[in-house]
């Protein structure tokens, strides 16, 4: 799978599942780990766990499974490796306090559109 495209459909997903401030930074140029960030808010830890387990079903139907999650257990922030594409769910306090955003620099990031379905 495109990294890009799965990105991007990831962050459809979210956007889809009320998650806020949806972006997609490319991050292949800042480090070794993936080639993309999808970030996105939630409004509490169960929406976090909704928000990923969403990206989980939904990439599964397509016969890709994460390599691993971490974080369910603490309600603030949970990341989903799919290898070339990183997620990362956070609460608001998390995302502000841990700031990837500015981290891996805004010039690459692209913010989602509204694209309820």
């Amino acid at each position: 799978t495109d990294p890009k495209a799965m990105a991007e459909e990831i962050a459809h997903i979210l956007d889809c599942k009320r998650g806020h401030d949806v972006k997609v930074i490319y991050v292949e140029d800042k480090t070794v780990i993936a080639d993309y960030f999808v970030l996105a808010t939630a409004n509490s830890s169960t929406h976090i766990k909704s928000l990923v387990g969403e990206v989980e079903y939904r990439l599964n139907l397509r016969g890709v499974d994460a390599h691993h999650v971490e974080g369910r257990e603490n309600g603030a922030w949970v990341i989903a490796d799919y290898l070339s594409v990183i997620v990362h769910v956070f609460s608001r306090e998390a995302r502000e306090f841990y700031n990837l955003d500015k981290l891996y620099g805004d010039s690459s990031a692209v913010s989602v559109s509204e694209k309820n379905d």
